[in-house]
């Protein structure tokens, strides 16, 4: 599989995140509970399926793994963020919103000195207008939630930030074990927050279940291929064609929550896919991670 079909394969599976999310809600599962149950789901599937199939995957100089979990605890504060502002906002104005986090990875990587392509903004200006058609914020009429507004904010720029970190750990790990030790370094921090965050756990329904486990599994297996697209791409590259993944919720949300799209929201979609597909044709710069890096001296 290329890093391209990696990356698209990434963005569907990221898709659900949102549509999940709001099934779990429905079931009265709490945002911090969500956040922690999910993540440790999809650290335990990897952890079986890495003892069972890839275990010479699991060993990893210690230095190595320690970056990798510093990277995986970002992802998890930015999680925490991610699932806390969906439970305040619609799963558009969320997805919108959160869809910022190219710019940020562009701008982390120009001040490291990393060039960027003229092809690669054009793709990302692309990307972003089909966001901002799809999502259409204009059209959204209750009353703005400030508070979850300034969550997926923050969920973005950690997430750019983690998707740079992660480009410059797998300079020196393979994406298979890179995958696993920062999932492991997520799981541990949203359970160690869910633990802080107190307060009592609640019956968890039959359905709250289902949407944890469904969403458990599907950040495991994003997780393996977009760490197969960073390592191959780079973090600008895999950051624009995750934003795929916003036409993919919107379908899943006409599909199975009944949402219904506007012309424009449909020419939306297509440039978002176009954005991603066009790929192919901007991938000359690759990954151009520091020969040294340690999360510890960021």
């Amino acid at each position: 599989m290329s890093g391209v079909s990696s990356g698209l394969l990434a963005s569907f599976l990221l898709g659900w995140a949102p549509i999940l999310g709001k099934f779990a809600y429905r079931a009265n599962v709490a945002p911090l509970t969500l956040a922690a149950l999910r993540t440790m789901v999809a650290a335990i599937f990897l952890w079986i399926v890495y003892l069972l199939f890839w275990r010479r995957r699991i060993i990893l100089r210690w230095s190595a793994a320690l970056n990798c979990l510093l990277v995986g605890m970002f992802n998890g504060i930015g999680s925490l963020f991610y699932y806390s502002g969906l439970s305040r906002l619609d799963a558009s104005r969320a997805s919108l919103l959160g869809a910022l986090y190219p710019v940020w990875v562009m701008l982390f990587l120009s001040a490291s000195g990393q060039t960027i392509r003229r092809l690669t903004l054009l793709r990302l200006a692309i990307s972003l207008a089909g966001a901002v058609l799809v999502t259409s914020p204009w059209m959204m009429s209750s009353l703005t939630d400030y508070l979850g507004v300034m969550l997926m904010l923050a969920y973005a720029g950690l997430n750019g930030w983690y998707l740079v970190m992660g480009q410059w750990v797998l300079a020196d790990v393979p994406s298979q074990s890179g995958a696993l030790y920062i999932l492991t370094g997520m799981a541990a921090t949203v359970a160690l927050a869910r633990i802080i965050g107190g307060g009592v756990v609640l019956p968890i329904s039959t359905a709250g279940w289902g949407a944890i486990v469904a969403l458990g599994l599907t950040t495991a297996l994003s997780r393996l291929a977009m760490f197969f697209s960073l390592e191959k791409l780079g973090g600008v590259q895999t950051a624009i064609l995750n934003l795929t993944e916003l036409a993919v919720s919107l379908t899943l949300a006409f599909i199975f929550l009944g949402d219904r799209l506007a012309w424009y929201q449909w020419v939306g979609a297509i440039l978002l896919l176009g954005g991603g597909l066009f790929a192919r044709l901007d991938v000359g710069g690759g990954a151009a991670p520091p020969p040294s890096f340690n999360p510890m001296d960021s």
